[in-house]
């Protein structure tokens, strides 16, 4: 199934979780889009299960075949595997855009990395999946620096997290070293995912 475009704010709606993490799209109704989305039944075990994997799938707006793939690729690295399937998605290259405060959301910044306008060590790379790995540095093309929505994006930033550096200066970012599960999402329950996939 192709990449989903439509309205982020029903996901979260439906989710009852902001997806884009300002929580802007529960302020106003805070329950689920649609005509009966205020009567719902309770979940079952399979369906928290279930709910649980599609917050994190569509806050990093990923396709499941890569979900997937990752989960499967964090099994196979030492520690927690719930958790590193979460730093294995906050390493991806579109992701660290937006953290790095490029855009201000991950669509954005996957649009800004599809369009070459970033690179990582100095070298182009247009591959929103790609991994970063701790100490490399992440900056726009020297082309790219003037846009107006990075501009305005860098403007709006207020803050950053732990496990990235940015020199104001200079506009580039590193990725200092892997985050702390307490760093981020931390509504979410990791294991949950784990014991859908596990089933």
């Amino acid at each position: 199934m192709a990449r989903y475009t439509g309205p982020s704010w029903k996901q979260s709606r439906r989710l009852k979780f902001s997806v884009l993490e300002n929580g802007k799209e529960l302020q106003k109704r805070n329950y689920a889009p649609g005509q009966h989305g205020q009567r719902r039944a309770k979940l079952s075990e399979y369906g928290l299960q279930l709910q649980e994997k599609q917050k994190v799938r569509f806050t990093y707006g990923v396709s499941e075949k890569q979900f997937r793939n990752l989960f499967n690729k964090a099994e196979k690295l030492e520690g927690k595997h719930g958790e590193n399937f979460l730093f294995l998605l906050e390493s991806r290259l579109d992701n660290l855009v937006y953290r790095m405060g490029f855009a201000t959301t991950r669509r954005q910044a996957r649009q800004l990395v599809n369009h070459g306008h970033v690179v990582v060590d100095g070298k182009k790379v247009d591959i929103p999946s790609y991994t970063v790995k701790p100490g490399q540095t992440i900056a726009m093309r020297e082309s790219s620096k003037n846009l107006q929505i990075v501009k305005d994006a860098l403007e709006n930033c207020v803050s950053r997290l732990g496990f990235i550096s940015f020199d104001e200066a200079t506009g580039v970012g590193t990725y200092v070293r892997l985050p702390e599960r307490s760093e981020i999402l931390p509504e979410i329950r990791e294991n949950l995912i784990v014991e859908f996939y596990n089933r």
